[in-house]
């Protein structure tokens, strides 16, 4: 429902079990108090706690997941797969992503070893320790607080298909949409008409948008090989919206 009340189709479901990692293609999801089931559940951090990403370090791009039994599977470029451990609650840790302090749970040697020789680092694998809730502020009416897991925001990120079609068309070459990372993808509102929806209803189910999502380096990164474009989408981006 927007300003004006109307219809739009669900065209596609993600969730990002690893932040920064590859992402899934969904038919079906699961919602939960914190977004999707799994999404952003676990996390890649230094040795010191802190949250690596994309940002930064590209070839996170290049690690599949996959949800196994309600466990994590890694999958890297050689075609390894590894299975992680569920985090150890006897090794709780602090991380921090931006200026919030969680509480992860250490998932083993395995995993870390693995990440670490792809990347290059030294680096941990958690999973977020639902013992100790992350809460983001909501800005909505009441002023309620948003339980999250490892997202840099708010538990879902919400696209139209012809937000993507709109810049596409001003580009030298068309990006697709896994640049921008969303959980929902969606058809029928028009260009970034996303801005003027007050509330999304799908059965039993009410979402309502608290703010937009400032782009970063992110979408200039290529999400199969971890690539990165050195200029685009954001020098157009840059020009009209940002």
């Amino acid at each position: 429902r927007t300003l004006r009340g109307m219809d739009a189709l669900v065209t596609a479901l993600h969730a990002y079990p690893v932040k920064a990692c590859r992402g899934l293609d969904l038919d079906a999801a699961r919602l939960d108090e914190a977004g999707f089931a799994h999404d952003r559940r676990w996390l890649v951090v230094t040795p010191e706690g802190r949250f690596i990403t994309q940002r930064e370090t590209p070839a996170l791009a290049r690690v599949g997941t996959a949800i196994v039994d309600d466990g994590l599977v890694l999958e890297f470029p050689d075609g390894a797969r590894v299975a992680v451990p569920p985090g150890d609650p006897r090794r709780a840790r602090e991380v921090v992503v931006w200026s919030d302090d969680c509480s992860g749970l250490d998932c083993g040697d395995e995993a870390a070893e693995r990440l670490g020789a792809l990347l290059g680092r030294p680096v941990r694998l958690v999973e977020f320790d639902v013992r100790v809730p992350r809460l983001q502020p909501d800005t909505g009416p009441g002023g309620a607080l948003a339980p999250v897991r490892f997202p840099d925001g708010y538990p879902l990120l919400l696209i139209g298909e012809e937000s993507l079609a709109d810049l596409n068309s001003r580009l030298p070459q068309p990006v697709p949409m896994n640049r921008f990372r969303p959980n929902l993808v969606v058809r029928g509102l028009g260009a970034y008409g996303e801005d003027r929806v007050l509330e999304l209803r799908a059965g039993g189910v009410r979402l309502r948008p608290v703010k937009a999502c400032t782009r970063c380096t992110v979408t200039m990164t290529d999400q199969r090989t971890g690539a990165r474009d050195a200029a685009e989408p954001l020098q157009t981006l840059k020009t009209y919206r940002w």
